[in-house]
């Protein structure tokens, strides 16, 4: 029988998943700001990882990718802007594999990976995030330039969220362009499928070929369906996800309070309503930091 896999979530979208004796980090962002929920690790306390897959290019999900890779010797698997940035902290290039969606990539001799394109949250439409069962409208349509304009407001908004906040963003800007091109992944196991997503986006011609025992879905921000902004909650856009792909289990992700003032911790009530509603039956699992759930764990 093959080891049983776990997985430990490490706030924000950051999880570490062992199978057997292959240790993979999901992002590696350990690192917070003083107000934020301490998560009970560090880049530099990680001891060990094989491998480091990496959903985007932002802070939230990079930083904290070469501390771990320089110490373990973990390989990173991520976009090219991922891999520039790497490169660009010291991680040599051969430690490195650059995917842009359509890779299969072998992890070990009984794992595998999927590489498919995503989107990014709407992150340009808000400066706060907001309560998982308010409906948002509108912002239909913008352009490039129009979404850049709304940065620069949001990176303003960044400014006035006092010192340790700003320490903080400037001790992580590793300098990537923009998110790099947001990934998720399909891994495949002896024991079952697991489907990883890092931010609030998705195309839904993807999703809806996808069957994967459990899925990781990030919940925090504006939903972004196939380019566009969700005219509705984030809990139903994560439920959304859940009734195209068809996990029996869920886990959530980015929905702690992992950089106060703009972040929040979000209301699961709200979501495992709407997974209940659209998908009955499918399992909404809440865990703390480091909990090493059984992830393919039979129901009891």
């Amino acid at each position: 029988m093959s080891p049983n896999a776990t997985l430990d979530w490490f706030g924000c979208a950051t999880f570490r998943l062992t199978i057997g004796g292959l240790v993979i980090f999901l992002d590696a962002y350990l690192d917070r700001v003083p107000s934020a929920p301490q998560v009970g690790l560090r880049p530099e306390e990680v001891e060990r990882a094989d491998w480091i897959v990496v959903g985007h290019s932002h802070f939230d999900h990079l930083y904290g990718a070469e501390r771990i890779a320089k110490r373990t010797g973990a390989k990173i698997l991520g976009s090219h802007e991922t891999v520039r940035v790497m490169e660009a902290q010291g991680v040599p290039i051969a430690q490195m594999i650059p995917v842009a969606g359509g890779e299969r990539v072998r992890l070990a001799d009984d794992v595998v990976v999927d590489v498919y394109p995503s989107q990014h949250s709407c992150v340009w439409s808000h400066r706060g995030m907001s309560p998982s069962d308010e409906v948002c409208v509108g912002d239909l349509g913008l352009t490039w330039q129009e979404q850049q304009e709304r940065f620069r407001g949001l990176a303003a908004h960044f400014g006035t969220l006092g010192p340790d906040v700003l320490a903080h963003l400037q001790a992580s800007a590793q300098g990537p362009r923009g998110d790099g091109g947001a990934l998720v992944y399909h891994f495949r196991t002896p024991q079952g499928s697991l489907f990883y997503q890092d931010t609030s986006g998705h195309w839904s011609g993807i999703l809806r070929d996808l069957r994967p025992d459990v899925a990781i879905l990030a919940a925090a921000g504006r939903g972004n369906v196939d380019g566009e902004p969700i005219q509705g909650s984030l809990a139903q856009f994560v439920a959304r996800q859940v009734d195209l792909l068809h996990p029996r289990r869920v886990f959530l992700g980015h929905h702690d309070d992992w950089l106060p003032g703009f972040s929040r911790a979000i209301d699961v009530k709200p979501i495992r309503d709407e997974i209940a509603r659209v998908r009955p039956g499918t399992d909404l699992i809440e865990t703390g930091y480091g909990a090493a759930y059984p992830l393919f764990k039979e129901r009891t």
